[in-house]
């Protein structure tokens, strides 16, 4: 649940993929997408994750057991429902959602704008409406009857026509 809301700015884009690995170049021309969208306007952008993880290659024709090959790019993994940039400052609200889908199309994976105050999210359950942390850990438990007879459709509760 780390890493799932709003901290530090007023909006953020939040990763709604699995996991995925987005090179640093990805993460760069996702930056300047949202830093030319909003040219001239006051604003603070921050960067919730980093490319630390190096990527290294070798040829193709090279065969197995001969190292680990050279140095090609830095990635960064990131988990679902991560936040990637948080903005802060005096912004209409649809000007920064333009800038974050924007930035999402040169990303690998799906994206959504997300705004201070929202709910956390576990995978891809949103904490929300009385869903707690401890419920969604908790093995399923059985519901009450009345609940039970409702989840069953009401063609399977009525008889079959003789054939």
């Amino acid at each position: 649940m780390r890493g799932t809301t709003v901290v530090w700015g007023e909006y953020g884009l939040r990763m709604r993929d699995h996991d995925r690995r987005i090179s640093a170049h990805q993460l760069k021309i996702a930056e300047d997408t949202i830093r030319k969208r909003l040219r001239g306007m006051k604003f603070r952008m921050y960067m919730r994750i980093a490319a630390n993880i190096g990527v290294y290659t070798s040829g193709n024709d090279v065969r197995m057991g001969k190292g680990k090959g050279s140095f090609d790019r830095w990635t960064a993994r990131v988990a679902v429902s991560k936040i990637i940039f948080e903005i802060k400052g005096d912004l209409h609200e649809q000007v920064v959602r333009d800038a974050f889908r924007l930035a999402g199309n040169k990303l690998p994976g799906l994206y959504e704008f997300v705004k201070k105050g929202d709910a956390p999210v576990m995978g891809i359950t949103k904490l929300a409406n009385g869903i707690t942390e401890e419920d969604l850990k908790r093995p399923r438990k059985l519901l009450p009857l009345e609940q039970q007879a409702a989840r069953i459709p009401a063609a399977a509760n009525q008889p079959s026509a003789p054939l």
